[in-house]
């Protein structure tokens, strides 16, 4: 900002003035307002002479997109770990094997979403997003799981106690390394 103007710069002095300076005060205050100094302000604000504030624009700008785009993505993050045969009898369909998928891609609610049985029969899309080490994910792949169990009373103990969702072995193995015991997972109902 070369060459300011303001009230300041006019060299006008405050008291006591004579006609000729009360109209050169009062031609300043209409043309420039009876704020502060304007660099003082500027100085204040963390801006110096010649700086230019755009980078602070544009991220205030980007911050605004990020904050109004965030409702816009409706899955949650949680925990998976992965139970193996016996799977039957289950808490939402019992001995009925019509309840596993052929894909196998089939899991356990964990408390976080059982949902006092809600959760039986839901879908989800599953992908696992980090682990214990970085080569634990297969990165890009994405299945659909169907809720048959509930964790806490499954016939098979999971991997992991506290986990949001529990995997057959089969569901876990095609999104992770299937030796891990948990994997991270991003999941959205389908």
């Amino acid at each position: 900002m070369e060459g300011a103007q303001s009230c300041h710069n006019a060299n006008v002095k405050r008291v006591p003035s004579s006609p000729e300076e009360d109209g050169t005060l009062k031609n300043c205050l209409e043309t420039f307002g009876t704020g502060q100094n304007q660099m003082f302000s500027l100085r204040k604000a963390g801006i110096s002479k010649g700086s230019s504030p755009q980078p602070f624009y544009r991220c205030l700008i980007l911050l605004l997109l990020l904050v109004n785009l965030a409702p816009l993505s409706n899955g949650d993050v949680g925990t998976a770990a992965q139970y193996e045969a016996p799977f039957s009898p289950t808490a939402c369909y019992g001995t009925n094997e019509a309840q596993f998928l052929s894909s196998e891609e089939f899991g356990s609610a964990g408390k976080a979403i059982w949902d006092n049985g809600e959760a039986c029969g839901r879908l989800y899309e599953v992908q696992c997003i980090s682990g214990p080490d970085p080569t634990t994910c297969i990165p890009g792949q994405i299945i659909q799981v169907r809720i048959v169990d509930h964790a806490l009373t499954s016939v098979s103990r999971p991997s992991w106690d506290d986990a949001t969702m529990v995997l057959s072995t089969t569901a876990f193995g095609k999104i992770s390394n299937a030796s891990a015991t948990f994997i991270n997972i991003q999941y959205i109902p389908a």
